[in-house]
């Protein structure tokens, strides 16, 4: 059970992290007295820490573990906390700063506003950003331990066949349909008429604060950034590169306190504020303005993709995988040859099966494989209007798995089950470089197989 804990526990993401407790508060649930009941080192466990985590599981539909689980997995945690300290691992506060602001603009997007969100919790956004910063910490800082753990670990083919032929033929496990889906994604785009509305309303807070008026206030009651926003539009010291090319270029022509005009990236338009340049870092601040996605032109996305389309049926030396990776915009399957892999595995063959998104599995049923479809109108992830031609690549139909198909996936397993067998034999040593003790009502609980009181 540990280490099913310790794949499951720290492959956890910070959304559903966030999702699950903003649930808890939303709902009501209840947990016990805050109350310490157990150290590792210099950090503690809470009783409240041990409920959220089971609390976590079962808000999600997956089977929760019971408390001695649950505490082993908040040790496990906490070890990789301390070791990170003593190997001097680190975070930088921006990362942190830029998983909050992606987890608020993700929740303003489900709750329609930072108000609805507000008033859902009766906390203020800032409170809620608050309580949630040492848990997002605490997650990557000890992703990246772990991450440092294993990081050279790697397989070779001769592990995997290996491992297959170990495999008793009888007990080979079912694989269902699986397909590859490649994709060529390109946005839709802002019309003039946005971009001109957009960059007069800059222009007029440009004129505010060159009259007197606070940047600040009105960062923070205009700004469609949500993570800045809270702090005024203030962006804290950025490293050169950190930033995107646009905004970077504009705030280092600036001179300390001066404002620049209106500047297009693509996350929209941004009126910036420089305040201090450090060295090799800059502190600047800005009012970010969206467009709307609804109201965004498509007709060059689809004379675009039309083209392509074009161009790969009449010319058969023409690869749909070169062409993704000239002209997609989608930069997570661009550089795969527009490749679309599964988020968690990164394997490139995906189940045929209700866990894929509807449309696309509709679509797939359209189609024979080979063939490449006309440009459909797509909504990305994160709310973007874009269109898309879609390549059905391969399909396996259900097999029982075999070394030639399932190479792949049996390539993932290996290396996860070496990645577990090097964690735990770190585990194993760390236990004894560590403090740990727990409360009485969980003297019964075996750590690693021991006690923690014999420590």
């Amino acid at each position: 059970m540990k280490n099913t804990l310790i794949q499951r526990f720290s492959s956890l993401t910070l959304v559903l992290v966030f999702i699950s407790c903003l649930s808890g508060w939303s709902q009501g649930k209840s947990v016990s007295v805050n109350k310490v009941i157990g150290k590792v080192d210099n950090y503690y466990i809470l009783r409240s820490d041990l409920e959220n985590l089971i609390l976590q599981y079962q808000q999600q539909n997956q089977p929760a573990p019971n408390q001695c689980q649950a505490l082993e997995s908040l040790i496990i945690r906490k070890m990789l906390l301390a070791k990170a300290e003593i190997d001097s691992v680190e975070v930088e506060d921006k990362q942190i700063d830029n998983q909050i602001s992606a987890r608020m603009e993700y929740m303003a997007k489900r709750f329609g506003s930072e108000k609805n969100i507000v008033e859902a919790y009766g906390k203020s956004i800032e409170t809620l950003k608050a309580e949630l910063r040492s848990e997002i910490k605490e997650e990557m800082l000890s992703d990246k331990m772990q991450s440092k753990i294993t990081e050279a670990i790697k397989v070779t083919p001769s592990e995997i066949r290996k491992f297959f032929n170990a495999i008793p033929k009888d007990s080979l496990p079912f694989i269902p349909a699986e397909v590859e889906i490649g994709q060529i994604v390109r946005f839709a785009k802002v019309t003039k008429a946005q971009k001109d509305e957009l960059r007069n309303k800059l222009l007029d807070f440009k004129q505010r604060v060159e009259k007197g008026e606070d940047f600040s206030g009105l960062a923070s009651a205009y700004s469609e950034d949500i993570g800045s926003a809270q702090q005024g539009g203030d962006l804290g010291f950025a490293k050169r590169g950190m930033m995107v090319p646009e905004f970077e270029g504009a705030a280092l022509k600036l001179k300390p306190n001066e404002i620049s005009e209106p500047i297009e990236s693509e996350f929209g338009l941004h009126l910036i504020q420089l305040l201090e340049i450090r060295g090799a870092e800059y502190h600047a601040r800005h009012i970010l303005l969206r467009p709307d996605y609804n109201r965004m032109d498509l007709s060059d996305p689809q004379r675009v993709l039309d083209s392509l389309n074009r161009v790969i049926k009449t010319d058969t030396t023409v690869k749909f995988e070169r062409l993704a990776k000239d002209w997609s915009e989608d930069k997570n399957t661009a550089d795969a040859g527009g490749l679309i892999k599964d988020a968690q595995s990164g394997a490139s063959r995906l189940p045929l099966d209700a866990s894929m998104d509807y449309n696309l599995y509709m679509m797939l049923d359209t189609m024979k494989v080979g063939t490449i479809s006309a440009p459909l109108n797509y909504r990305t992830d994160d709310g973007k209007t874009a269109m898309r031609i879609v390549y059905y690549k391969s399909k396996s139909e259900p097999h029982t798995a075999s070394l030639k198909l399932d190479f792949e996936k049996l390539n993932n397993i290996v290396l996860a089950n070496k990645k577990t067998k090097a964690v735990d034999e770190w585990f194993k040593k760390a236990v004894a470089d560590v403090f740990i003790k727990v409360e009485p009502e969980y003297q019964g609980c075996r750590i690693f197989g021991i006690n923690p009181d014999d420590n």
